[in-house]
């Protein structure tokens, strides 16, 4: 299978500078040994910095047989002279030997010497440069990556982990080695050790956008994924709250929103860690479905999770629909007004909902014996729709307003006050609609 996505330049080259010279030398007690070993070890070094790397790899092997002892810089030159020797054959068996070769190195540096820390990161990178389109040794590399976590915990480099990212997906396309939820699992593993180097200050932008790209490349998650694979297994499971989040997460990202996977996600989340975001967004799709008793509480939640009056207004208005549909008119007007003090933006949307609240309440404000006071309301809402710049509204409440001769039937005329009373309660000027 051919990829579709090429990692290209990201890992930098990690290898600290070459030894040549180290204290520690343990020469052979053998004379012909010891002078054997000193002609190999200057043979290879000039060979090594010459660039002559296949050359260099015959006194080297044999330093490595007969005088594994010798010095560390038998290791650390040893990683050079094998890769560069890849490099410079052209036929593919024997590069694959050089190329593990390079790991065969590490591996006996780590028996000779208890400094596998220091350098595990190089082995990473070697074995991500050398296997990384080679099928059958991917899986060799993603087993060094995975040796970095288990001596150092995570990576000291980003570039590795960008690395890391590209590997799981090559061996997910080339090798078929993980299933879509085993695959993602790895993703959101990987993207922990990017998050802890990301608190420690390290820019991690490349390694969040190579692993987006190979997200989009795979068309990995949908919200058919979503629903029905994560969202069964959720089903299954409501005490899983590491899903729920990684539900929460993806449905986010990927405008999954409508999905019962999402909502059932979303109540877990906001259960055990809200936000403001999560109880708001609980709360509307409460009121979405019409279930405005279980909406109320959510909502006022979010008003104490709220961290700025924008917020605060958002969550007053919303409230102010869930007290509206329930028939909590006061309750609903003192809401949206709230919501109007506190962010000058939602003035009009607040002032709507009164204009709206006002025209709703003829029959439950209708007395019967003043037309005049029964029709006043209507001139409470006009002027609820003028000060939310509604024209259309206003000119809807001003048809419903009394007429001249209702208001001389009952000895009143324009430009008098006049109080609605009811639950509307205000002080209005008598106008007329003709």
């Amino acid at each position: 299978m051919k990829l579709k996505f090429v990692l290209t330049g990201v890992v930098a080259f990690m290898v600290a500078g070459l030894v040549q010279a180290q204290d520690g030398w343990n020469w052979p007690s053998d004379e012909q040994m010891e002078k054997k070993a000193r002609e190999y070890n200057a043979s290879y070094v000039d060979y090594m910095n010459s660039e002559q790397f296949v050359e260099a790899t015959k006194p080297l092997n044999w330093l490595l047989v007969n005088a594994p002892d010798l010095n560390e810089s038998l290791y650390i030159n040893g990683v050079k002279v094998y890769h560069g020797a890849a490099d410079k054959v052209s036929d593919e068996a024997q590069k694959v030997v050089y190329q593990d070769s390079v790991l065969t190195v590490y591996d006996l540096r780590k028996e000779k010497y208890d400094n596998e820390s220091k350098w595990v990161e190089n082995m990473a990178y070697y074995a991500y440069l050398n296997y990384k389109s080679n099928k059958t040794k991917i899986p060799v590399a993603i087993d060094a990556f995975e040796r970095v976590i288990e001596v150092n915990g995570n990576f000291g480099s980003p570039q590795l982990l960008q690395a890391y990212f590209d590997l799981v997906y090559r061996n997910y396309a080339y090798n078929k080695a993980y299933s879509k939820v085993e695959l993602i699992d790895k993703y959101d593993e990987i993207t922990s050790y990017v998050e802890k180097a990301e608190a420690d200050g390290v820019n991690v932008s490349l390694a969040y956008s190579t692993r987006d790209q190979l997200i989009v490349a795979m068309e990995l998650i949908d919200c058919d994924f979503i629903e029905n694979t994560l969202g069964k297994k959720l089903k299954a499971d409501m005490t899983d709250e590491v899903l729920a989040n990684q539900i929460f997460k993806y449905s986010v990202q990927y405008k999954c929103l409508g999905t019962e996977a999402f909502s059932l996600a979303l109540e877990i989340v906001d259960s055990k860690n809200p936000t403001f975001s999560t109880s708001q967004v609980r709360g509307m799709k409460y009121i979405q479905s019409r279930e405005y008793d279980k909406a109320q509480p959510v909502l006022e939640k979010a008003l104490t999770l709220a961290e700025n009056d924008k917020q605060r207004a958002e969550v007053h208005l919303d409230l102010a629909k869930v007290h509206a549909q329930t028939g909590k008119k006061s309750a609903a007007r003192s809401a949206a007004l709230e919501a109007a003090k506190l962010d000058s933006e939602k003035a009009k949307d607040a002032w709507l909902m009164v204009a709206q609240l006002y025209m709703g309440s003829s029959s439950d404000c209708r007395g019967g014996e003043s037309r005049a006071k029964d029709y006043s309301i209507y001139i409470a809402a006009y002027n609820a729709y003028q000060k939310a710049g509604d024209s259309s509204g206003m000119a809807q409440a001003k048809s419903r307003f009394p007429s001249k001769e209702e208001l001389f039937t009952e000895g009143k005329q324009a430009g008098e006050s006049i109080n609605t009373g009811c639950w509307i309660g205000e002080t209005v000027t008598l106008a007329t609609r003709d």
